[in-house]
Parts: structure tokens; sequence; C-alpha cells
């Protein structure tokens, strides 16, 4: 594999493009790489029945969800000059920050955690080379089964301390699998834990995204009248079931996106024996308009995070091609020329990039392009195809689809190309990850 985003996460302008495209500058970023390290203490341990196991699992599963931020490497405790185990959180003297900087930590974490009746964990983050704290928080969980996941947030909460974006150990990956022997929708924790299905329909489900909020997954289904049709799968307080159910019902509804906001869906579909277009539509069916209008086939919207803005693929130049449009439909232009086969693209949250996969030599690699279409260089390249990116919600990292050990998996890199790791492992094939928002 050859990584060359690491070159263009961080491309100090965009103002002389041709120079840049040609021989990017590269800016070093706080956390593009792992450029901090955490000295994580064994939490006090405030329950009424002194657990040492459970301070220890808690511990793990801390130090692994901040390692897969690519922001933090955790320090051993043999390399502890200060106390392995914190002590509780009511005293309000900062630690002897001193010992921390001699090892080489730029964070400590201590926090005091207790499960008598549910979960309760508290902790404080400190930045020892300036002894200050950064941050102090408190999670209160109703089961201490919920541990793994509050550790998660703390680690994110970390990440945030310290580059000012919250991390994503503690977001969601949707994702289709045929592992049972149909194609479903499932659903794993970002570093591919807890798989489990989302969807039992014995049909065809493809396409999944998100609703806004994380409580909703829209996807395709074929499970009624044997036509794709959009659907709703739900844990929230959203109806679950066919989702506009005041449309036409001889139109195949081949994929919906939600806007930023969740007030309205991007929607591809298409009339009998007519190409897809792509149209707007509120969430119950009504204002429905239609944004693309030609012989092409226009298909995979992706919203800009202001929602003003819309990239998409069309074959309408002969080949399928990205292009942007307005939130309206209006001012629709071409995006990519490199190649001559592009789809599926992403738009990051942060506005900057759009990721897209592109047909080189045969298979499928990763392309990253700007808005503007200025700079456009590859994040993976591999021999086995690399396919349908998709951005974490907080720019830094992406999930895709590959091939490179025989059938399909999903995996998850840095948006600087670093820290490959595979996050799916189960009999079948697992595509088309879409990664959920922040947890709210």
């Amino acid at each position: 594999m050859r990584c060359a985003l690491a070159l263009a996460l961080a491309l100090a302008s965009l103002a002389d493009a041709a120079h840049a495209q040609e021989r990017p500058a590269v800016v070093v970023t706080p956390g593009s790489t792992r450029s901090f390290n955490a000295a994580i203490q064994r939490f006090a341990d405030g329950s009424v029945v002194h657990d040492a196991a459970r301070i220890e699992r808690f511990r793990s599963d801390l130090v692994e969800a901040l390692e897969y931020s690519g922001v933090f490497q955790s320090l051993a405790l043999e390399a502890f000059l200060g106390p392995e185990a914190s002590r509780r959180l009511d005293a309000s003297d900062a630690p002897i920050c001193s010992d921390w900087t001699q090892i080489g930590a730029d964070a400590l974490v201590e926090g005091e955690l207790r499960a008598d009746s549910g979960l309760t964990v508290e902790f404080r983050v400190w930045d020892v080379a300036r002894c200050i704290q950064l941050a102090r928080k408190r999670y209160r969980q109703a089961s201490a089964a919920d541990a793994p996941l509050v550790a998660k947030r703390i680690a994110d909460d970390i990440v945030a301390a310290f580059i000012g974006l919250r991390g994503v150990a503690s977001t969601e990956i949707a994702f289709v699998s045929n592992r049972g022997g149909n194609t479903e929708v499932f659903v794993m924790g970002a570093d591919g834990a807890n798989q489990r299905a989302a969807t039992a329909n014995g049909s065809i489900n493809n396409f999944p995204t998100w609703t806004p909020d994380g409580l909703s997954i829209v996807y395709t289904s074929y499970r009624y009248r044997n036509r794709p049709m959009l659907f709703l799968s739900t844990r929230g307080q959203g109806r679950p079931g066919r989702l506009l159910r005041g449309l036409r019902g001889d139109w195949s509804e081949y994929r919906g996106v939600f806007s930023p906001a969740g007030d309205r869906l991007a929607v591809v579909m298409s009339a009998p024996g007519d190409a897809s277009e792509i149209f707007a539509v509120r969430p119950d069916g009504r204002d429905l308009r239609l944004l693309t209008k030609n012989r092409a086939i226009d298909v995979s919207p992706s919203w800009s995070p202001d929602a003003r803005r819309i990239a998409f693929v069309s074959d309408r130049s002969g080949n399928p091609q990205i292009y942007v449009m307005d939130a309206d439909g209006g001012n629709q232009r071409r995006l990519t020329f490199q190649g001559s086969y592009n789809t599926h693209p992403d738009w990051s949250p942060d506005g900057r990039w759009i990721a897209y996969e592109s047909r080189v030599g045969g298979q499928f690699d990763l392309w990253l392009i700007d808005p503007e279409g200025s700079v456009n260089l590859p994040l993976v390249t591999h021999p086995r195809s690399d396919e349908s990116p998709s951005w974490a919600p907080n720019s830094r990292k992406l999930a895709f689809t590959s091939r490179r050990r025989g059938r399909a998996d999903i995996y998850v890199i840095d948006a600087n190309g670093d820290n490959l790791r595979r996050i799916t492992a189960n009999a079948g094939d697992n595509t088309s990850p879409a990664w959920g928002p922040f947890p709210r």
C-alpha cells in the first residue's frame, strides 16, 4: 500500500493550486501523527466492594480507545515516576508535574470509578508541561456493563482537550454484510467491536446512511414489491419502516441521504424506463423537487457540511465523474477530470475534502479532491480495490471497503494515510461503510 495523503492533509493554502497539485506543501499539524504521550493511571476504586480486575479492564479499554485516535500513545505503567493509581478526585491540588514530564508524558489522566448501583466515572486530564488541568467530567450510566463505552467517550474527550476535535472511538459505523446468507445492514463500533444486525428481513438491503442525530439508519431495500425503496431502521423515537410513503408507488428509490440539519433528503429515484435523477424532499415526503434533469444517470449525492451544495456522480460526459451543484440544483459543474471512472463521493464534515473512488489500472483507489477542484491527490493505492470511502465525524479518519485479503472487509485509516486497520473479520463480504455522527 502507498498512502500519499500524508502530504496533503494540511496544505498550507490553495492559492497556488497548480503548483500545489504538482508538489503540495507539507505542514505537520498537531495530531496529524501520534503527537502526544499519555500517562493513564489506574482509576481510584470508589465502589463499596473493590474490584481490582474491573479497574484494570477499564484502564485497558481507555488505553485502547485513546490509541485508536491516532493522536496519543500511552506510556507503560512501569515507566511511571509518579503513582500508578489515581488519588481520590476530591483532592484539589495539582499533581507533581515534573514526575510526568521526566518520562516524556504530555498528558496525565486520573480518575475515579464507582460501580455500586449503576456506573459513575469521573476523570481529569492534565497538560503536565504547563501543569494545568484541561478537562474534568463525570459520566453516569445505569449499568456497570457500560464501562467500555464510557472509556471510549473519555478517550474522545481527552483528544478534544488536546487538539480541539473530539475523538471518534465512541462513534459507530453502519455497513452491509452477507455473512448470514442474505444482504443485511449491520452496525458496529468504530473499532469493529459489538457487530450486530440492524435489519433481518431476508431481502437485499444496501446503501445505509445515518440520520444526523445518529438514532436511525436510512437504507435501500427490495423487501416490498421487489423494487428498491427507502426504509428506516431506528432505535430512537422515529417511525421504522418505509420512509417516503407519500411518493408515487411505481418509482424506484435507490438511495437517500439526510441533509446535515435533517430537514431534507437528497434522494436518487427514477420513473419506470427513465434514468435515475436526484431529488430533494422533506422527510415526510412533501416538497419534492427535481435537482438534476438530463438523459444521463445521476446518483450518489453527498451534502456539504453547510448544506449549501451537493456532490454527486453523473455519466453525462460519457463516463462516471464527480460533479457539484448548489442544493437547489443550480450551478452544476464537473469536479473530477483525472481518471475515466470516478464514483462514490463523500464530503468531509469540515468541508475541506471530497473523498471518492477512482478506477486506476483495473482496480479502484481512494482519492481526495478539494471542493473547487484545485487539488486532487491519492489517499490509498493498492493492487486490490479500495472502495466506498466514508468520513469520520471529526474528518480525521475514513472507513472504506477493500478486497486486499481476497474478500471484502471494512478498513479504517487516518486521513493522512497512517494507522490502517481492518475492523471486520467475519465470514462473507462486508461493504458500504457509513460512519455515524458523534453520540449525543
